[in-house]
């Protein structure tokens, strides 16, 4: 069964950097899609970023563009979300989740199987 693992969350001023982790453990990520979605209290789940198993293709809401790279490294069984210039709006508990080989709709949470439990981001003054 595969696990998901975030980390790298935390509380930081407007402007800041954060790097995030999902690591997998059990099983390899390889031949995974992984996303990367937020979601605040009493809002739905919002599909933020998404790369493709083979790491060839990604995709961003048009709130995060410019600001927020996904990466992967399989090697460390590890898919990264690279936050830059963070605002407030982007306050929210994030979670990676993982589907495997196919996908059609990669921001909608309704593709994927497996999901960590979430880390929070706060982006505050």
């Amino acid at each position: 069964q595969l696990q998901l693992v975030e980390s790298g969350g935390g509380l930081v001023q407007p402007g800041a950097s954060l790097r995030l982790s999902c690591v997998a453990q059990g099983y390899t990520l390889n031949f995974y899609n992984v996303g990367w979605f937020r979601q605040t209290p009493g809002k739905e789940r919002e599909g933020v970023s998404y790369i493709s198993s083979t790491g060839g293709s990604t995709d961003y809401v048009d709130s995060v563009k410019g600001r927020f790279t996904i990466s992967r490294d399989d090697a460390k069984n590890t898919v990264y979300l690279q936050m830059n210039s963070l605002k407030p709006e982007d306050t929210a508990v994030y979670y990676c989740a993982a589907k495997y080989w196919v996908i059609d709709a990669p921001l909608s949470e309704v593709e994927y199987d497996y999901w960590g439990q979430g880390t929070q981001v706060t982006v505050s003054s």
